[in-house]
């Protein structure tokens, strides 16, 4: 295999151990800096320049980019796709990712277990966000904030509602965070290799500091994660886009609440814990992996307007609820099962003699018209009734 790492910094730790890993397996390995990459949209085909000259042709590419250089880096990863060079880490899944809102969005419509966060703009709303979360103590997170940096416990509203806005009058994004108190100065880094965590270690902050970051001081000890830890860390990964991950987790009373997902996880903190060749997993699982580039399914879609992906929910009472999937009518409507999710399982290429229960989640191509008939018209969502004060309630006398 031909392995490109896309890295600025050669000599830091995780890059040295991906290329030391790469050459122990026998593999050829090169460390391309990002920024002397140059896309070529002049051709035919999608092409690429390093340092003038075109590209080698690699096999993968284990991207690195840093958060300085988001915008850029992406775009290199994205051409590199286009190229059909295998990445475990898509741009769109580290686009997802390195945003700390449109991550929590998106984790948000599954179900996965986040603290209770808000993001407003508006001086008027922050007294009312800061009420929604909880109340305070409260955490305030800058956007573009990493290693810790940008992270603010307020321990009450008054200083809370200060230091939100004046970092808005900065023009800073914030969000408005719940603080765990039960996991304060302490959080989980699951490392997930495709789908399953590899490895795990628990960050202890030093002194009082709150913030468990190794960045700032924090220790690291291995740990053994529950079975419920390890499934929200994968899905988490997995609903970001993300092949490769470190998946921050709180620790909190009703369970695991994700934090944080990462696409570019350093790699040091986690083998010194757990004394694991973590660079040598990822490197096996992509070398596993390079014959199968991610496809897109949109852009490979758009030579039929009238077939497409939809998710058919089986809701309880559906005629199609206790029927084998070959008795179910959809083969007859043009109409393919990709995968089943049932919960937290999700079942690729469901035999057909499987029979449909409740709740199932359908990821299907077909004929789009076949398949509007099967969804279910929206709900519209009802408006959320603020209770009325005691004192604007009408007296009984």
């Amino acid at each position: 295999m031909k392995l490109a790492i896309l890295s600025r910094a050669p000599r830091i730790y995780s890059t040295q151990r991906f290329v030391a890993a790469a050459q122990q397996r026998g593999h050829e390995v090169k460390v391309l800096n990002t920024l002397r990459c140059a896309i070529d949209l002049s051709r035919s085909e999608p092409d690429m320049q390093y340092r003038g000259k075109p590209l080698d042709d690699f096999d993968a590419v284990i991207p690195r980019i840093g958060a300085s250089i988001t915008y850029f880096g992406t775009a290199v990863v994205r051409q590199m796709e286009q190229m059909d060079i295998y990445t475990p880490n898509t741009a769109t899944g580290i686009v997802n990712a390195r945003d700390k809102l449109r991550a929590l969005q998106i984790l948000s419509r599954h179900d996965i277990g986040i603290p209770a966060t808000t993001f407003v703009r508006d001086r008027a709303d922050v007294l009312p966000a800061i009420e929604r979360v909880g109340g305070a103590p409260v955490i305030i997170k800058l956007l573009e904030g990493t290693q810790g940096i940008g992270v603010i416990l307020a321990p009450d509203i008054t200083v809370a509602s200060a230091v939100i806005e004046t970092l808005q009058s900065t023009r800073q994004n914030v969000l408005v965070q719940q603080f765990i108190a039960e996991s304060r100065g302490r959080d989980v880094r699951a490392f997930v290799v495709g789908d399953r965590v590899i490895a795990a270690m628990r960050r202890v902050a030093a002194g009082d500091e709150f913030r468990s970051n190794v960045h700032r001081g924090g220790r690291v000890e291995a740990v053994k994660l529950d079975p419920v830890y390890e499934e929200t860390a994968v899905q988490a990964a997995q609903i970001m886009g993300l092949r490769i991950a470190g998946v921050d987790l709180l620790e909190s009373n009703d369970g695991p609440l994700v934090m944080e997902v990462n696409s570019s996880p350093g790699l040091e903190g986690i083998e010194a814990a757990t004394e694991l060749d973590i660079a040598g997993a990822i490197v096996d699982f992509i070398a596993n992996q390079v014959d199968f580039p991610e496809v897109d399914v949109r852009q490979r879609l758009t030579v039929s307007t009238a077939y497409g992906v939809a998710e058919l929910h089986i809701h309880p009472g559906a005629p199609m609820a206790g029927q084998a999937i070959k008795d179910s009518g959809l083969t007859e409507r043009d109409i393919v099962i990709l995968t089943l999710r049932r919960g937290t399982k999700v079942i690729p290429n469901p035999r057909k003699e499987r029979k449909l229960e409740d709740d199932d989640r359908l990821l299907c191509f077909g004929n789009l018209e076949a398949m509007r008939d099967l969804i279910p018209r929206r709900k519209k969502r009802r408006p959320r009734i603020q209770p009325l004060p005691e004192d604007a309630l009408p007296s009984s006398d």
